[in-house]
């Protein structure tokens, strides 16, 4: 016969064992499947930047963990044929955290940081040539951490570091190779953050200000000039019942991209580099957890999305640096034999 202290402990083992399996299976719900590619063929790195153009991902620049080196190579990626080839090296100085868009047919690098200085030339990549020209400077202050996104065939940089936190936003018009400042951000100063881009909005999340993760998130209409801040996205960070609002999205260096209507930041972390992985809804302005990016946890990688299909590659852990690439599909469950 089980006494009284006997089957107190049988239910106190038997709550463990349901909630482990409860926890489990909440992990093994989360759709989204990771599929890794072959590696870059560059040298691993860190803060690099990356621009597609007619379905081909060009990634170059960054740092690779030596001393006072930045790097000024760039591949291009076929990922049919999953197969890297090296193009023309960027013509601007070597440098890291800086970002990189794409208009009219040809892809840009500007700002950053060369290990001592902080920059704002701007550079031109044209495939047909396989060349570098420098354009027209960044018109704002020179920066590294910033955002980058494009909208109406133009570039728009913002936000990021030039030994104060900013929040001023500037449009590149490839055309008259010009620059225009446009309305600031809302909300704080930001650095680190990420951008994405639906249906003609760009949307900017995420970041550092004041010691602080931010927690807020901000849509971008060019045609209006005006931004709009939807709902917020730290955890807690809302008193609506409404919606599900355990949201753990803030952090610094992670990655952004968008695909079939739909907003994804992956990557970065509050504290330390995570693997964290959230679909944003831009109709419900609802974020739902997908399964995390199955590569090493890491800060600084890119994203980019060929024929539909997302990437990430690259990034850091530490003093760890990554050249593996990873595909995903929010729609299938994960398979971790892929």
């Amino acid at each position: 016969m089980i006494n009284m202290n006997q089957l107190s402990i049988l239910l106190f083992i038997s709550f463990l064992l349901f909630t482990s399996c409860s926890s489990s299976t909440d992990d093994e719900e989360l759709l989204g499947n990771w599929v890794e590619r072959g590696s870059f063929e560059g040298v691993p790195r860190t803060e690099a930047v990356a621009f597609v153009i007619d379905n081909y991902a060009y990634v170059g620049t960054g740092y690779d963990g030596v001393e006072d080196e930045r790097l000024k190579d760039f591949w291009r990626y076929d990922s049919e044929k999953d197969f890297w080839t090296q193009v023309a090296p960027f013509e601007g100085v070597a440098r890291n955290g800086a970002v990189a868009f794409t208009a009219n047919g040809m892809g840009y690098v500007t700002t950053g940081n060369d290990g001592k200085n902080k920059l704002n030339d701007n550079w031109a990549y044209d495939v047909a040539s396989n060349s570098w020209s420098e354009k027209a400077a960044f018109a704002g202050s020179a920066r590294y951490g910033a955002v980058s996104f494009s909208l109406n065939n133009k570039g728009f940089v913002g936000t990021g570091y030039d030994g104060n936190i900013l929040k001023d936003f500037w449009a590149y018009d490839p055309l008259s190779d010009s620059w225009e400042q446009k309305v600031s951000i809302g909300g704080k100063k930001r650095r680190d953050a990420v951008a994405f881009v639906i249906d003609e909005k760009a949307y900017v999340c995420t970041g550092s200000d004041n010691g602080q993760y931010l927690d807020d998130l901000w849509q971008y209409d060019a045609s209006a000039d005006a931004w709009t801040q939807k709902r917020d996205i730290g955890k807690d960070a809302n008193e609506d019942e409404s919606y599900d609002d355990e949201y753990e999205i803030v952090g610094i260096n992670g990655v952004a991209f968008s695909i079939n209507g739909l907003g994804y930041v992956s990557t970065g972390g509050a504290g330390a580099p995570g693997s964290l992985n959230w679909e944003y809804n831009p109709d419900s302005d609802v974020w739902e957890e997908l399964s995390n990016f199955e590569g090493s946890p890491r800060y600084s990688a890119v994203a980019f999305v060929i024929d539909n299909e997302p990437f990430i590659a690259t990034g850091n852990s530490a003093g760890y640096y990554f050249d593996d690439v990873w595909t995903f599909n929010p729609n299938e469950e994960q398979d971790d034999n892929d």
